[in-house]
């Protein structure tokens, strides 16, 4: 080897995998592609492979696969702004309109709006960019965090011995605050203690604590909502004062009208079947003891 000859430098590798780091916790903070190759110093092609990943074929005929930063967006509940939505309260701002101005256009809450901006917007120039905006919120959603109930050993104690005592998750919830008067963080909700016992893994609160449950159901019910409800009745149910104008004049005969009372407790009852035209009762009126045998 020649004496002035210096051995040949590996490529930087280093350098750059400082630059991906530095360029991955820039696009965390909601900057764009163009702005963080731009502060890291790297072009914004290398940026756009490192953000969305590449497949490199190599001389040799090898594949290497290099991962993407952010995976391909998932699709979220339509309760969420959308990007169009935040850009159109981008221009919205632009344009000097108000915060109510720009909900009601969106069709949203005018509370919503403000949130949004509030939250998202940059904390230095105060400005809203709507793409930043939007990385903001989805890493905020992603953020997992364990039940109350398993971060708080002492809390998760007194609910499970007030289950074990047979009482119920509203009577739990209700008598933590006489228990532990002055400490807001023993506060718990009944929904809260009905989601752990029904919990899968490590957030459950008992093994068998359904069990403990007064209903005894393995699986909770869904309840319906109040549009959901359905009629007693399969057919719906004519009214009185929408009778036909034959059953109302009582000019045609076989139209039948009923009345029940029931006794004390329920433990008789008197029902009565009268037919319209004659006023003949039917045979089959009367009163009858209402069996209680299960």
């Amino acid at each position: 080897m020649p004496p002035n000859h210096r051995p040949r430098k590996s490529p930087g590798a280093q350098p750059l995998t400082s630059k991906r780091e530095q360029y991955v916790a820039l696009m965390k903070q909601g900057m764009s592609n163009a702005a963080a190759s731009r502060v890291v110093g790297v072009n914004r092609k290398t940026g756009h492979r490192w953000r969305h990943g590449r497949i490199v074929t190599t001389r040799t005929g090898e594949t290497r696969t290099y991962a993407a930063i952010a995976g391909p967006a998932q699709p979220i509940s339509a309760r969420y702004l959308s990007e169009p939505e935040r850009i159109s309260i981008a221009d919205g701002l632009i344009r000097g309109l108000s915060v109510r101005t720009i909900a009601g256009e969106l069709g949203r809450a005018a509370s919503t709006i403000s949130r949004e901006i509030r939250r998202n917007r940059d904390a230095e120039s105060m400005a809203y960019h709507p793409y930043r905006a939007g990385h903001r919120a989805a890493g905020r959603r992603v953020r997992q965090r364990s039940r109350k109930l398993a971060r708080n050993p002492e809390l998760w104690t007194a609910v499970t011995d007030g289950l074990e005592g047979r009482w119920s998750p509203e009577q739990v919830s209700r008598m933590l605050p006489g228990l532990f008067p002055g400490r807001p963080e023993m506060r718990v909700a009944p929904e809260t203690i009905y989601q752990a016992l029904y919990a899968t893994g490590p957030d459950r609160l008992l093994r068998e604590g359904v069990r403990l449950l007064r209903s005894g159901r393995v699986h909770r019910r869904r309840r319906r909502r109040s549009g959901e409800r359905g009629g007693r009745f399969v057919a719906p149910m004519v009214m009185i004062d929408q009778r036909p104008a034959d059953v109302a004049d009582r000019l045609v005969a076989g139209h039948w009208e009923g009345d029940l009372i029931t006794g004390s407790a329920n433990r008789s009852a008197i029902g009565t079947l009268v037919e319209r035209t004659t006023r003949n009762p039917s045979a089959n009126s009367g009163e009858r003891p209402i069996s209680t045998a299960s």
